[in-house]
């Protein structure tokens, strides 16, 4: 029988390869977080889940990104629940929806503003888990269903060998 020490190690592989499953998803692809991009159709086919990354690239002074509230992001108002003001900055991502808004005066109201819808991977009715509706209130279609596909095939089969481990570890 393998020792306690190997079984904890083997755990923490097999927890590594679940965060190493995360996506990591750069805001506005190749223009950054900047004015010009729609940031409703950037989100529009992309399923966003729970430890998933977004990226915001911008200069530090030129943007920043604050999470706000849905009526700040709303009426584009700068009370932030969070802020990130040195670019390039990252958040991971929590179960919810967030929303997101450059703080930086007119901004906002000149469209940079993002809402983003984060799934735990289950299955939501009427959509995928974590789908961004789409312009016009309807779900969104994940762009990369290989991607999504292959992350919520390899949940489970990761928590039970998690918890297989862990019992084996205690005994």
């Amino acid at each position: 029988m393998a020792s306690r020490s190997s079984l904890i190690a083997l755990l923490v592989v097999v927890s590594c390869a679940a965060a190493a499953s995360a996506t990591q998803f750069t805001v506005g692809d190749s223009s950054g977080w900047t004015i010009g991009p729609n940031y409703s159709s950037w989100t529009s086919g992309k399923t966003f889940t729970v430890g998933d990354t977004l990226l915001f690239n911008f200069a530090t002074g030129a943007h920043d990104v604050l999470e706000v509230s849905k009526s700040d992001y709303d009426s584009c108002t700068a009370n932030a629940l969070n802020t990130f003001t040195n670019g390039p900055a990252t958040v991971t991502l929590t179960a919810g929806t967030h929303y997101y808004i450059c703080g930086i005066s007119g901004h906002c109201g000149a469209g940079m503003k993002l809402a983003v819808s984060v799934g735990s991977g289950a299955p939501a009715p009427g959509g995928s888990p974590g789908t961004a509706p789409a312009p016009g209130g309807s779900p969104g279609t994940p762009s990369a269903p290989s991607s999504a596909s292959a992350r919520l095939a390899a949940a489970p089969a990761l928590a039970v060998a998690a918890g297989v481990l862990v019992k084996l570890a205690l005994f």
